[in-house]
């Protein structure tokens, strides 16, 4: 008797065994997967705070957690379950849909570019126009919020998709689940906190007990649109980086190598300056390409896409920097 507890015993414990190494390779790929994401994370965090600006302080956090619940509904009730049934039935699409979203993240980040040379005209609007009460405005802001979120949930996806080294469906969900709510957790945590900062600093400013509290409160104020336009600013960079590097190793895995070469060798003749000094030569050419790719598909958006988007009722699905 005493000779088959242990057996079970023993039996349960190789059992846990495998759990937990299951377990951590579930959080390996997923950790593995969500390194491939970052630039689009950096996009999505600096686009994010723009949606509760213009609100009241005590609406910014209620907007940011209805953002929160549907992003988290983008990922894991829509995109998660569509990731796997790629993988498993047309895994041959995965490239081209990664391609499509490199092009896009360019033109995102060309767009925006052009934006900042050449600022669009505002027209005044029609007196008669109808204006939105609070709840309705808030209501079209999270909305809005949520299709953009839809678009950039789905280059993470599938990014974070075509970076796992695993056919199994299972380890693929848990890796892509793990992924979706971590970045979620990031992004809109971090959204959250900028958000509030500045009330933050205003009461520290106004409040504090201490000279150094009320300093470090006004430093804050000041500090946060510079901060915010850094975010910016890096999140465009790494948009245009992420895109031509998803462009070259796509037509890479598609049999065209000449691109992903001719990137490496120029990175690679400024490696004896050292490996990290290499990998930043290779990142600025990815993001020269996508900016070259970027700036083509402007006018090919603008005047026959968007056209197109309009005519069939989805107008307000256009690109969403051009809102900002």
């Amino acid at each position: 008797m005493a000779g088959g507890l242990l057996a079970l015993l023993d039996d349960v414990a190789a059992i846990a065994k495998v759990a937990a190494a299951s377990v951590d390779d579930v959080i390996g790929q997923a950790a593995k997967a969500g390194t491939k994401v970052a630039g689009v994370v950096i996009d999505d965090a600096a686009v994010t705070p723009s949606y509760a600006q213009g609100f009241a302080p005590d609406r910014e956090l209620p907007i940011v957690w209805k953002i929160t619940k549907g992003s988290i509904f983008n990922k894991v009730v829509i995109l998660l379950p569509a990731a796997l049934l790629l993988s498993a039935f047309a895994p041959w699409a995965i490239p081209p849909l990664l391609m499509a979203g490199g092009l896009y993240l360019s033109f995102e980040g060309a767009e925006k570019i052009w934006h900042w040379l050449f600022p669009p005209v505002h027209h005044d609007r029609p007196i008669d126009e109808e204006v939105m009460d609070a709840a309705h405005l808030e209501e079209t802001k999270v909305q809005g919020a949520i299709k953009t979120d839809f678009i950039l949930s789905g280059e993470i996806m599938t990014i974070a998709l075509s970076a796992l080294d695993t056919d199994s469906i299972w380890f693929q969900g848990g890796a892509l689940l793990i992924v979706g709510l971590a970045v979620t957790a990031f992004v809109y945590g971090s959204v959250a906190l900028i958000v509030k900062a500045d009330d933050v600093g205003m009461h520290m400013a106004a409040e504090a007990h201490t000279g150094l509290g009320r300093a470090i409160g006004r430093g804050v104020v000041r500090g946060m649109p510079v901060f915010l336009k850094a975010l910016m600013i890096v999140g465009t960079a790494a948009m245009l980086w992420v895109g031509g590097s998803i462009i070259t190793h796509g037509l890479a895995e598609m049999g065209w190598h000449l691109p992903e070469d001719v990137v490496h060798d120029l990175a690679h003749l400024v490696a004896g300056l050292g490996g990290a000094v290499e990998w930043l030569a290779g990142a600025a050419l990815h993001g020269v390409l996508g900016l070259a790719l970027g700036s083509v598909l402007i006018p090919v958006v603008q005047w026959v896409v968007q056209p197109v988007l309009r005519a069939v009722g989805l107008g307000g699905a256009e690109g969403h920097s051009a809102g900002h």
